[in-house]
């Protein structure tokens, strides 16, 4: 584990898993439709969103597939990882007031270049809402020793002798 309590990548093994669960909201959904910009009828219009095939407002996907980056940030690997790609396939909507279930499953480590693939699926109930991938990197406990001494290699001021 690293200072922050996530695993570095010498601590994760291929099967490894954790799970976040987040019940979208009302507020959830205005938030996100402001700091995105994303202000699409579907999920801000009842009038309009009623009309359509999923009878009724739904949560925007990316807000659906933020509960999987508060998997992988705060589960696994966790606190000090750096998000490198996502790969996600909608499948089915998420309406207010739905609980989903982000889960991430290491499928791959690769120990010299510290990245980890993890499988992520989305719920809600038995039903898949989204999968996909996601590559990370994490921290290193065999570099940070390293990292540590130059730092104090650094702060410590030279002895001159006269």
């Amino acid at each position: 584990m690293n200072d922050m309590n996530g695993y570095d990548v010498e601590d994760l093994k291929v099967g490894m898993s954790a799970t976040f669960s987040k019940t979208i909201t009302e507020a959830d959904i205005v938030l996100f439709a402001g700091v995105s910009g994303d202000n699409n009828a579907l999920h801000v219009n009842q009038e309009f969103a009623a009309t359509t095939r999923f009878g009724g407002r739904i949560a925007h996907g990316f807000l659906t597939a933020s509960v999987i980056s508060a998997a992988v940030a705060n589960h696994l690997p966790g606190p000090g990882t750096i998000y490198l790609s996502q790969l996600l396939n909608f499948r089915a909507p998420v309406h207010i007031g739905e609980t989903v279930h982000a889960s991430v499953s290491v499928k791959s480590v690769d120990l010299i270049r510290r990245r980890v693939t993890l499988e992520t699926i989305c719920t809600v109930g038995e039903t898949v809402v989204i999968d996909g991938e996601a590559l990370v990197m994490t921290t290193s406990s065999a570099r940070r020793p390293a990292s540590i001494a130059a730092v104090q290699t650094q702060q410590t001021p030279a002895l001159s002798l006269v």
